[in-house]
Order: C-alpha cells, then structure tokens, then sequence
C-alpha cells in the first residue's frame, strides 16, 4: 500500500522528495489501514458472547451513532450518524455492541445502502428480533467536494425488517423517536 500511495502523489506531479512528503506514503497507508478496519472484524468477534436473556419486549433505540465510511466508487469519505432500534424476542444485546457493529460495517469501503441493511440484517441475526429499524443520515464528500459540489445534501437510508416493515404502529414509534418534533 506505501508504494501505492507514493505512486499516487508521484502522479499527481508532487515531489517525493520533498520534506513534507517524505513519510507520506507509509502514513497514508497506515491510515488506510486504519479506516478499513472493518475488513479484520467479524460480528462475532464483536459480540463476544455480550447476548443476555431479558424479558423486555419494548423497542431499545441506540440514537446518534456518529460513523465514518468510505464511498466505495471514490474512496472518499462519507460521514453521519446512525440510528438502530429492535424489539427484543427473549435477549437483549450489550449496548456497546451496537455501536461497534455499525463502526464494523463503516470500515469498509461501503455504499450506505448497502451499510444501512448490513446493520440491520447483522442485529436481526445476533438477537433473532422481531423486528430492527436502522436509519442513517449522512454527508457524502464525493457530493461536496467534487462533481456536483452541493454542501448541504444529507443522503438518508432506511432499513426495516421484521415488526418495524410489518407493523405500522412498530415503524411510526420508531420514526417519531428518531425525528422528535
């Protein structure tokens, strides 16, 4: 990867040798590394056993995850936050586990479309729930820093599965606690 980032900046007419420049290729790389995390990552591994048996049957929201992903026909970033709710059928999973599954799937060079479902459908498969909504807004670089150049576009996504697709009153609670007005 250092030499193909040192290729890069030697294509677009910038001096290798020049002292800012010199470390760059191994920094971009390890950066790149860093932002694909999710690559080395499985749910499992994320999860870690941290499933409990709970009788609640009410929606769990986790509201506001912020992410960071990379649009995968640029590679340039995309960045917003997440919300993921579910309704419980019998376990409940650690709270954290949420957050790091939606970071899980953002490491990667990703579509949000793609992004959105993956989350769900990785939360429907850990807690076997009867039903998970996850939204994500988002700011897309490749919008705003080049082609089209528009600044304050939001692209937002939707997954619903379960309760939250089947039953109207399951996916209005959950709109309505996401967008409180």
């Amino acid at each position: 990867m250092k030499t193909a980032f040192a290729q890069i900046i030697d294509g677009v007419g910038e001096d290798l040798s020049r002292d800012g420049l010199l470390d760059t290729p191994k920094r971009a790389a390890k950066a790149m590394q860093f932002l694909t995390k999710g690559y080395d990552q499985t749910v499992e591994g994320i999860v870690n056993g941290a499933l409990f048996e709970s009788d609640a049957s009410e929606m769990v929201l986790v509201s506001d995850i912020e992410l960071y992903s990379m649009c995968e026909h640029h590679m340039l970033p995309f960045i917003g936050k997440c919300h993921v709710a579910y309704i419980p059928n019998g376990k409940v999973v650690g709270l954290s586990k949420i957050a790091r599954i939606v970071d899980m799937f953002a490491r990667r060079l990703q579509i949000q479309e793609s992004l959105t479902t993956q989350i769900g459908q990785a939360i429907m498969d850990v807690t076997g729930a009867a039903g998970v909504g996850v939204i994500i807004e988002a700011k897309h670089m490749c919008m705003m820093m080049r082609g089209v150049e528009k600044q304050n576009s939001v692209m937002r996504t939707s997954s619903l599965m379960g309760s939250f697709r089947d039953n109207d009153k399951t996916r209005a609670e959950f709109l309505s606690l996401v967008n409180p007005r």
